[in-house]
């Protein structure tokens, strides 16, 4: 069986919904995570039970198992004990929770003694899902450690009711797809109706954990070792809303040269909010002002240090110099007008480069993939994103959202999300070789979601979305600068587009958006790379 073929039929039904990233702004909003810890908890219960007819959809569909072992619902004995352990988690909690109220008839020593031996118990069970640490590395017969890779770390912080063998499994499959290392970051589980409430209150009392403060401890590590250039960020489920308090925490402390090294990827998202804040205000400007066209905004650099990054950086292409005075804007616009950089008393020319308003962002990039029947998505990310109210009272969730609907969109992470979105391909003996280059996923057209888009600026355009940005830095660029983009991305740039090659697997593009053309996790498969670097370094360059 080759995995490199494309299915000859998609699931009936099977679509995708592309949000672009909301832009952000001024404006304070009521229902947030900076709104009263209470009420909050109070929306969360009622939207649980309101979004309760998706909770089959946790572990549903059971089949198929593509993935083999790596599947935490395939037929492994690991696989059968954890599911058999948290079988009794989930029973104890649940009788224990009922139980509460009698309990507290109950004389004071002999209530405190109940408790006593029922979180004995509990803990006791889940010592046997937990291990001894809470850092996990990938193994080396996945993804053994590359030259060309050396610059880059991989985290993965993982979801709900996830204890050591499933984790094993997360990172082993997210290494044998991108085709390196992965650091994993355990995010215990207590059982999963108690995850659930830990969950509540993370991300309603942004209360961080220990494995929060720890992964909080790792990523600045890396971020601030010059070895590294990119650190690429993965989270599932529970692991977005602790993903989202250390960014929360980082985005506070750190230099924006740093920042720019980061890239977060997130799967089922259960956070209440994401922040990614642009690093000037002119930007967040031009972008509100011309989300469906892509704008370019004058940027001025007046000090380019030599970098510490073991690999050689250069320019992106979507950041073009200007090579002359009279590509500055006039004294009457609204750009900032350059300043003149004094160094060792001598006073020099700035330089001038472009940049993209939607990439001019804190954070490199930040993308969310979600199932439509995934209980915890709609809990979470797609509650947040498709609010109707949309801008100014639209929660604050920045970064471009996939949206499937899919007959087999559970929320597990390797059976569910990663089967689905990034399939393996087998050799000739059934061997699991790395993800196959085509899918029904990433092949698929894309539909401009409308839901909680009614007003234009509340996100950035197709434009500013489109995975390879630095066609839109290119004076030759085929896409035309004033497309605008509505409904089914069937034949939008039909004709302008057709035959060239804008994949980095050479394959044409035919004048349909699929996928595969704007995630830009999908250009990091079996040990690929973007075209471009992080935007922030390129304040590093040596030129």
């Amino acid at each position: 069986m080759n995995g490199d073929k494309t299915s000859s039929k998609q699931h009936v039904g099977d679509r995708t919904e592309f949000f672009g990233s909301q832009v952000g702004g001024e404006s304070v909003i009521s229902y947030s995570y900076t709104d009263l810890p209470w009420k909050l908890v109070a929306y969360d219960i009622k939207y649980f039970f309101a979004f309760a007819w998706a909770l089959p959809w946790i572990v549903w569909p059971v089949r198929p198992c593509d993935g083999g072992h790596f599947d935490e619902l395939s037929f492994t004995a690991d696989n059968i004990w954890c599911m058999a352990i948290h079988a009794i988690l989930f029973i104890l909690q649940l009788l224990f929770l009922i139980s509460l109220p009698l309990a507290l008839l109950l004389p004071v020593y002999l209530f405190i003694a109940a408790l006593g031996v029922f979180f004995l118990v509990n803990w006791l069970l889940c010592r046997c899902l937990n291990g001894k640490t809470i850092m996990y590395e990938s193994d080396p017969k996945y993804a053994p450690a590359l030259a060309e890779h050396q610059h880059e770390q991989w985290v993965f912080l993982n979801g709900v009711a996830v204890g050591e063998a499933w984790l094993k499994s997360n990172i082993n499959r997210l290494a044998l797809t991108f085709k390196r290392p992965v650091l994993g970051i355990h995010n215990r589980t207590t059982g999963i109706i108690f995850d659930v409430i830990e969950c509540l209150i993370q991300r309603n009392f942004s209360y961080a954990t220990s494995d929060v403060r720890l992964a909080y401890k790792i990523l600045k590590e890396k971020l601030y070792n010059p070895q590294y250039s990119k650190v690429v960020f993965i989270l599932h489920s529970q692991g977005g809303v602790e993903g989202g308090l250390v960014l929360d925490w980082l985005l506070q402390e750190l230099p924006q040269d740093l920042l720019a090294k980061l890239e977060v990827y997130t799967f089922g998202n259960a956070a209440n909010h994401f922040n990614n804040p642009h690093r000037h205000i002119q930007s967040q400007q031009e972008e509100q002002k011309y989300p469906n066209t892509r704008t370019q905004v004058p940027e001025v650099i007046t000090d380019i240090p030599i970098s510490d990054s073991p690999v050689q950086m250069r320019t992106p292409s979507l950041r073009t110099q200007l090579s002359n005075g009279s590509d500055l804007p006039p004294e009457n616009t609204d750009h900032p007008q350059p300043l003149t950089a004094v160094t060792n008393g001598v006073r020099t020319p700035p330089r001038r480069t472009h940049i993209i308003p939607a990439n001019d962002r804190a954070i490199g990039h930040v993308e969310h993939y979600a199932h439509t029947t995934d209980f915890v998505a709609i809990w979470g990310l797609l509650h947040f994103v498709v609010n109707k109210r949309a801008s100014p009272e639209m929660p604050r969730f920045i970064g471009r959202v996939f949206s499937r609907v899919s007959s087999r969109g559970g929320h597990q992470f390797n059976q569910h999300y990663l089967n689905g979105m990034f399939p393996m391909a087998r050799d000739e003996d059934g061997e699991f070789t790395g993800c196959a280059d085509h899918n029904d996923f990433m092949n698929s057209a894309v539909e401009i979601a409308k839901r909680g888009t009614e007003k234009k600026d509340a996100r950035e355009g197709f434009e500013n979305s489109w995975a390879m940005t630095g066609l839109a830095g290119d004076p030759d660029s085929p896409i035309p600068l004033g497309v605008e983009v509505h409904g089914t991305f069937y034949g939008s740039f039909h004709g302008s587009l057709r035959g060239r090659s804008i994949d980095s697997d050479q394959d044409l593009f035919d004048g349909t958006v699929k996928v595969k053309h704007l995630s830009r996790l999908w250009q990091y498969r079996n040990g690929r790379s973007p075209p471009d670097v992080p935007q922030g370094l390129v304040r590093g360059v040596t030129v």
